[in-house]
């Protein structure tokens, strides 16, 4: 038997920060994260799994211009308007809102330099939803 077909959940991502207070802020004030702060890491909380956010002492990390984290909104409306607010507050954009056949989204970046998908599957086209659960 495979270990891919053994049950397993999503249990943390992590990423390097060299300003993990900054990063961790965007997590709670964008992502509905909570915030523990821990010795040389923060540790972000939303049901279901964990973020780490480890304090580095060096330049911002350099991520490969199409690496990404997605987060999923249920409405185009709620994605409108968080990218309003984002875009408000002067977080770093890296588009408007597109109109995709999977599904609206918008890309930007959290302090630390690790680019963001907020999206919504609520539009994307007939031939996709059915791929979606």
């Amino acid at each position: 038997m495979s270990n891919a077909l053994f049950p397993m959940k999503l249990n943390h991502l992590s990423f390097p920060s060299d300003d993990p207070a900054s990063t961790a802020a965007f997590f709670e004030t964008y992502l509905g994260f909570t915030i523990a702060p821990a010795a040389g890491h923060w540790i972000l909380k939303r049901p279901g799994f964990d973020v780490v956010i480890e304090d580095i002492d060096a330049d911002t990390p350099h991520w490969p211009s199409t690496f990404h984290v997605g987060f999923e909104l249920p409405s185009r409306t709620e994605v409108e308007s968080l990218h309003a607010q984002m875009v408000a507050d002067g977080v770093i954009m890296e588009t408007g809102v597109i109109d995709h056949e999977r599904g609206s989204r918008f890309f930007c970046r959290a302090p630390g330099g690790v680019m963001f998908e907020l999206n919504t599957r609520a539009d994307a086209a007939p031939a996709y939803r059915g791929t979606f659960n």
